[in-house]
């Protein structure tokens, strides 16, 4: 980029929202990768029309932009690998625009923070069920062009599904409309459906229209204990196909287990295979209670040890606590973690821990695995020393080959972080030539420039 053109985006934005010294280039040059990838100019757009000025001009001067949140994401999706402009919409572009109470649907910029959302229906009796990890932090916008999911997908499903309606400027500049607030709309392509989880490479998402549900009044959770990770593996798809759906149907393995022991001592089981954490909700007690049951009784009949009932809210959270704990506890096996986050269908989770268990020990990496089995998405963290060449080659080739052992099971790549640039070399594992041409076939009908967040994805 030349002087000029960083004096042109000024003259759009503002001097006081275009930078191009140390300090800000610095801030924006990483995500949750922790790699560096160092923008030429960081720009605060202030609402749609200047989104759809900075595009045209950087369109018709070839510079690549990249569209930024909270840059919370795993897989390197808001890293300037070319340089170029990273538009930040976290700082202006954060309102909630509208909860509508009667079409229970609310409309959003995409720098608004999940946690907000979530607070401001649920003070009105409503509901947005998709809750990442990150969602204390993470924009609504980043959610979308990742197709985040959470703990409660088990039950209630990911973004996608909440997503009716996106505003969007195309890279030339042009506004587009893709959905509408109704419930039922077949008319036109889905274009919404195609600017979901297409990371920041087809348009910058400036609105969205979120469909809302009713606050479930009572929810409940649980613990079961386990001898072996498969036993917990079978329980999860046997109690997903009894009748009953819960919230959320999480798993630590014994690494895991483990792991969090030794840096809480909270008292769990160091010796069990693997422990399951699930949740129930609904809008009577009885409902509860039958759903709970119903749990139990599959987790024992496929030789769960214990089952622990939460009675209150301290107990819910002091079982959660493992699980939300464990990522920063496996940290006892290396000073890198190399993590993952493959899905399978559920019933090909036993088979799945199995082979990652034959990785482990050939490549001789310690591998904690745990997840969201409810919805067969398990987060696998090969484990080395960073500081060593050698171990890290060895992490990588196990990476690559549970990504084949998942895909020959049926599965995917990613069921939350996205491709971006970590998982790109990975691509050709899970896609045809065919099916590879057909995306950047459409990259080329929205980018044909190749300015929006180029070199992610593999295309």
């Amino acid at each position: 980029m030349t002087h000029q053109n960083i004096k042109d985006l000024e003259a759009i934005v503002g001097k006081n929202e275009c930078f191009s010294d140390k300090a800000h280039l610095s801030a924006y040059c990483y995500d949750a990768t922790k790699e560096r990838k160092y923008p030429e100019c960081v720009v605060f757009p202030h609402n749609e029309e200047e989104v759809s000025a900075i595009l045209k001009y950087c369109n018709t001067h070839l510079i690549p932009i990249i569209p930024r949140g909270a840059g919370s994401g795993f897989t390197g999706g808001s890293l300037a690998v070319n340089g170029g402009v990273v538009l930040a919409l976290e700082k202006h572009m954060n309102q909630i625009l509208e909860i509508d109470m009667e079409n229970m649907v609310a409309r959003v910029q995409p720098g608004v923070v999940n946690m907000q959302l979530q607070k401001a229906v649920e003070a009105v009796g409503l509901f947005y069920p998709p809750d990442p990890a990150s969602e204390h932090y993470s924009t609504l916008g980043g959610n979308v062009s990742e197709n985040a999911g959470g703990m409660r997908a088990a039950k209630y499903g990911i973004t996608k599904d909440y997503v009716m309606a996106l505003r969007a400027v195309l890279p030339n500049g042009d506004v587009i409309r893709a959905g509408k607030k109704t419930i039922k709309d077949v008319a036109g392509y889905n274009i919404a459906g195609i600017l979901i989880a297409s990371e920041g490479t087809l348009g910058v998402i400036t609105e969205i229209t979120l469909k809302l549900l009713s606050k479930p009044k009572h929810r409940q959770s649980a613990m079961g204990i386990f001898p072996s990770i498969q036993s917990a593996m079978n329980a999860v798809y046997k109690t997903m196909a009894s009748g009953v759906t819960p919230v959320a149907m999480e798993f630590l393995d014994n690494l895991s287990i483990r792991a969090v022991e030794e840096k809480f001592n909270k008292g769990l089981p160091k010796d069990a295979g693997a422990i399951l954490i699930t949740e129930v909700d609904g809008n009577l007690q009885e409902e509860i209670a039958y759903q709970l049951s119903k749990v139990e009784e599959k987790f024992r009949e496929n030789g769960a040890i214990d089952f622990i009932k939460a009675n209150n809210e301290q107990e819910a959270a002091d079982l959660w606590f493992a699980r939300k704990n464990a990522s920063p506890s496996i940290t006892i096996y290396g000073s890198k973690k190399i993590n993952e986050d493959i899905t399978v269908p559920r019933a090909k989770l036993p088979e799945l821990l199995e082979r990652i268990a034959a990785v482990s020990k050939k490549y001789g990496v310690v591998i904690p695995c745990f997840g969201h089995t409810g919805d067969g998405n398990v987060h696998t963290n090969v484990m080395v020393d960073g500081t060593n060449p050698q171990e890290l080659e060895k992490g990588h080739k196990a990476i690559e080959e549970i990504f084949e052992i998942t895909v020959e099971l049926g599965g995917t790549l990613s069921g939350e972080h996205g491709i971006g640039l970590s998982k790109a070399p990975f691509m050709h594992l899970a896609f045809s030539q065919e099916e590879m041409q057909l995306f950047r076939s459409i990259k080329q009908a929205f980018d044909p420039n190749n300015i929006l967040n180029p070199g992610k994805m593999g295309l």
